[in-house]
């Protein structure tokens, strides 16, 4: 008999497989069943929800993977096992998917460290000093009334197409989502802690450290894992708008040639860097707020 956790993974496992069938699949029924409709228009408003000219299939997905990731060549033999093979392909193509890959991922590592650290550091200094707050907020109130993806051509023009715009995109996605929460954070602290520091002789900077960034770490992990997306938004934006290498230009190159089998491998691997970012990012939200209620018994 499963476990809780085993009828979980197998009904997980069950529907992948069915999304996977439906998809390989799916346009041959569609087809079949649209073949047996007399009338032109009932075939005009079926949905090609499932037409691989748009979002391809599992196995020509696959079949680029290994492609873009030099493990095959372009007929599909695999040249993983000839001498120098894969560091040849790596080398013949400077875009392959792997160096796509690091790209992406040290930019948006960047533009969120760079984001998380200022505004956290911002949010916290604002947060504590009403007098700076009140000199500050119409100059923050204005610029985050600005789309931030508006500003993504400047900042290319202003940087160019190397990393340096991307990780400023990043930066400026970043930076208001975690200053904000950061702010409110500390503001919303216990007066009443505040106070005891106090009365037990604690100076600004020790009740700040103690008492205030403590209580404000629950804000600011509450945020980080959408700020992480955002980055990783802002590069692929950026690597969009004009980039040497990067996932998003595989994305936006292969929009241009109808590739969508690429398109797809591309979103693929977006997804599970995703996926395993955010997984880091409640690790160490467990680890740091160990001291939480919900987080003692994993940590």
């Amino acid at each position: 008999m499963l476990s809780e956790n085993g009828w979980v993974n197998f009904w997980r496992v069950l529907l992948l497989v069915l999304i996977l069938v439906v998809w390989q699949w799916g346009d041959v029924v569609n087809n079949w069943l649209v073949a047996d409709f007399e009338k032109s228009w009932r075939k005009a408003l079926t949905i090609q929800i499932l037409e691989p000219f748009f979002i391809s299939k599992p196995n020509m997905i696959w079949a680029r993977f290994l492609e873009l990731g030099c493990f095959t060549d372009s007929k599909g033999a695999w040249i993983t096992s000839q001498e120098g093979g894969f560091a040849g392909c790596l080398a013949g193509n400077t875009n392959n998917l792997w160096a796509a890959t690091v790209a992406t991922l040290r930019n948006t590592f960047w533009g969120f460290l760079v984001g998380v650290g200022s505004g956290v550091v911002v949010g916290l200094i604002l947060g504590r000093s009403d007098f700076l707050a009140k000199v500050f907020e119409p100059f923050i109130v204005a610029f985050n009334s600005l789309p931030r993806i508006a500003l993504v051509p400047l900042i290319v023009l202003m940087f160019g197409l190397g990393d340096a715009s991307k990780i400023m995109t990043a930066w400026v996605i970043v930076f208001f989502i975690v200053f904000f929460s950061t702010f409110e954070g500390a503001r919303s602290v216990d007066r009443d802690h505040i106070n005891v520091a106090r009365l037990m002789g604690a100076s600004d900077w020790q009740v700040t450290w103690t008492v205030v960034i403590p209580s404000t770490l629950a804000w600011v992990f509450a945020v980080l894992t959408p700020a992480l997306s955002f980055s990783l938004i802002g590069v692929i934006i950026g690597e969009f708008i004009g980039a040497q290498i990067g996932l998003g230009k595989i994305i936006i190159e292969a929009e241009a040639t109808l590739e969508t089998a690429d398109m797809m491998v591309a979103l693929f691997v977006l997804m599970i860097v995703g996926v395993g970012l955010a997984l880091m990012i409640r690790r160490l939200q467990a680890y740091l707020l160990r001291w939480q209620s919900q987080f003692s018994e994993r940590a």
